[in-house]
């Protein structure tokens, strides 16, 4: 299955459940980086596979599912702009075009979106701007992407690199251009890069889930070593009538690893391992408590 858009087109696995006529449908949207589909980063070695076993799961409970290749991305590297033509907004763009092409599906009774990382964030907007009947947040942050890159750098440079680092950060929160860029921080801040992380800080997760009108569902794993449980608590803080389902645990794949970090490393390439007991069943759990739709 594939999304035409301007820029080429967006490829997708759409799971069905056996047997049904008529069903709710997940758009499932993937995480940071060159992130696929099926929850695999092209930086990283092996596969996990985690959001195709999250979409198995689903149709085993009689949900159906539709995971794509973001832009630029895995069978949609075709549709990938110039990097100084990437705003975070194309994503979400995309993402509300994935909603209206499955609301527009005789096939389905509703749509529900489910983002992962970061996908969170460009499922909690494009929910916002869709017609979607729910949205589930998985391992999403509730911190604005500025403190996200000010804590991960924390400590890690110089005292000289560290001041230009916040300067930069301060810049780009502004929706400054920097001209002026240490070689040590290009990777992070190269002008052609700019743009993109300016529309990404443009957003504060937490102003723009209580802003979300729909039911949600906050999920997040307890040995998740990039996101930790209090980005989950601080969500459900800008909305506390969200559900909220921590998994015992679980780590940012999905899987059941303990906060060990050769453990942790490992699963990221390792299909073997399953998901995370209590993870299926707190996303399905949540989506037959919601109200039958057309």
């Amino acid at each position: 299955m594939a999304l035409a858009t301007p820029g080429g087109a967006l490829a997708a696995t759409l799971a069905l459940p056996a047997g049904a006529a008529r069903t709710p449908v997940v758009l499932i949207i993937a995480g940071s980086g060159p992130t696929d589909r099926d929850g695999n980063s092209a930086l990283l070695p092996g596969h996990n596979d985690s959001l195709k076993m999250l979409a198995a799961a689903l149709a085993d409970a009689g949900f159906a599912s539709l995971r794509y290749d973001k832009r630029g991305i895995g069978a949609s590297r075709a549709a990938a702009p110039d990097e100084s033509a990437l705003r975070f907004d194309t994503y979400v763009d995309d993402a509300a075009a994935w909603i209206a092409r499955l609301n527009a599906d005789p096939r389905f009774t509703s749509v529900a979106v489910l983002g992962h990382s970061e996908g969170a964030l460009i499922g909690m907007l494009a929910a916002q701007r869709g017609a979607a009947a729910a949205y589930v947040s998985v391992a999403g942050i509730a911190d604005s992407p500025a403190a996200i890159l000010r804590r991960q750098l924390a400590g890690k440079l110089p005292p000289a690199l560290a001041e230009a680092n916040e300067g930069i950060l301060a810049a780009l929160e502004r929706g400054q251009l920097v001209a002026e860029v240490p070689p040590a921080l290009a990777a992070f801040y190269r002008p052609s890069v700019q743009p993109y992380l300016i529309s990404w800080m443009h957003y504060d997760p937490a102003r723009e889930i209580a802003a979300l009108h729909l039911p949600l569902l906050i999920v997040q794993g307890t040995t998740d070593i990039q996101v930790d449980p209090g980005q989950a608590r601080a969500l459900q803080a800008a909305r506390p009538d969200a559900a909220l389902a921590l998994v015992p645990g679980m780590n940012h794949v999905l899987k059941a690893v303990p906060a060990d970090a050769a453990r942790q490393l490992a699963s990221y390439g390792d299909p073997s391992l399953p998901l995370a007991p209590g993870l299926a069943g707190a996303i399905t759990g949540f989506l037959r408590s919601l109200p039958a739709a057309r």
